[in-house]
């Protein structure tokens, strides 16, 4: 059949699944990458279509947060714009954010959840503890949209409404940065309102940030994102790596297989594995790097993840562009 303008495109395999070398498995998604002028130099997929960035929508939002008038900085601001793992030192400087502005955890709206990482959750269910909102990945942005709220007078019950004030301003930073209308808005997995926008889009946002004057909201974000790492991901976590050793780099995961990244020069990176599966970040983040002209040892680590059989490694899974 002769494609066209109605028939859906159908995404390209991004990455396969070998077991015991017998490919058992193949994830399909779209993928797009710039070079430093900001021009696309390779298209997998469709890559004008929207798609919902999930948490790597995160900057955006901790920019419309310092643009409303918040004055966050260093650790701060890059837990503002984190989905951090759950781990000791995200908590207590979420507790300590919540008490620097006045605030307390029951303020939060975003729901009660175990850690993200999967060895911190384990620790944390041996200790006792139970779900909590704190815990959430999302609770240091969170605590930042409330204390901007308290700061201006907007209203904290309803501070995840699209029409909210700080809803509407980071509406209108995603636009701004992507270079294109937000096509819908739906609700993420914390409760914030999330706005749909093309991995074209997504990556030039990320490009923009990273160009960023020194001293703009864009800027700052990006800046404490890449100075503290750890906080915006974990101690176990890929996007840490990537940006503690590729210096420059701004780099965010999102729920549902989304992942974007810039580097220093404005070369940037988005792409959605089409069912969300995760376990393929790595390999395809990997692959995009490569072809990005991106050498560093890194990329072997970020590209391992071993299938095993009996307890012993029998496979893999490797990008397939």
């Amino acid at each position: 059949m002769t494609p066209t303008s109605a028939t859906p495109l159908i995404p390209p395999v991004l990455a396969e699944v070998v077991r015991s070398g017998f490919v058992e498995g193949r994830h399909r998604g779209s993928l797009v990458l710039l070079g430093a002028d900001g021009e696309v130099e390779l298209a997998l997929g469709d890559v004008a279509a929207p798609v919902f960035p999930r948490s790597t929508n995160k900057p955006m939002q901790a920019a419309a947060v310092l643009r409303a008038g918040l004055d966050l900085s260093g650790e701060r601001l890059a837990l503002a714009a984190a989905s951090h793992s759950g781990e000791t030192f995200h908590r207590d400087l979420v507790l300590k954010m919540l008490a620097e502005h006045g605030l307390t955890a029951d303020e939060l709206q975003c729901p009660p959840d175990l850690p993200l990482d999967p060895v911190e959750a384990e620790t944390y269910l041996a200790a006792g503890a139970v779900r909590d909102r704190v815990t959430m990945n999302c609770s240091g942005k969170h605590t930042a949209m409330l204390a901007v709220c308290d700061l201006n007078g907007w209203d904290k019950e309803t501070y995840l409404d699209p029409a909210h004030p700080l809803q509407r301003l980071v509406h209108e930073v995603i636009e701004e940065a992507a270079g294109e209308r937000v096509a819908a808005v739906g609700t993420d997995g914390c409760g914030a309102p999330l706005m749909a926008i093309s991995l074209t889009g997504l990556a030039r946002a990320y490009r923009h940030f990273v160009l960023a004057a020194p001293g703009t909201a864009e800027r700052r974000v990006a800046d404490a994102m890449r100075a503290h790492p750890e906080y915006v991901a974990g101690t176990r976590r890929p996007d840490t790596w990537l940006m503690r050793e590729l210096p420059g780099t701004l780099s965010k995961m999102g729920a549902e297989a989304v992942q974007a990244v810039a580097l220093a020069d404005g070369r940037a990176l988005a792409f959605k594995i089409d069912d969300g599966s995760t376990r393929v970040l790595g390999p395809v983040l990997s692959r995009a790097l490569t072809r990005a002209g991106v050498e560093t040892p890194l990329l072997a680590r970020l590209a391992e993840a071993p299938l095993h059989g009996g307890g012993a490694p029998v496979g893999g899974i490797r990008a397939a562009f």
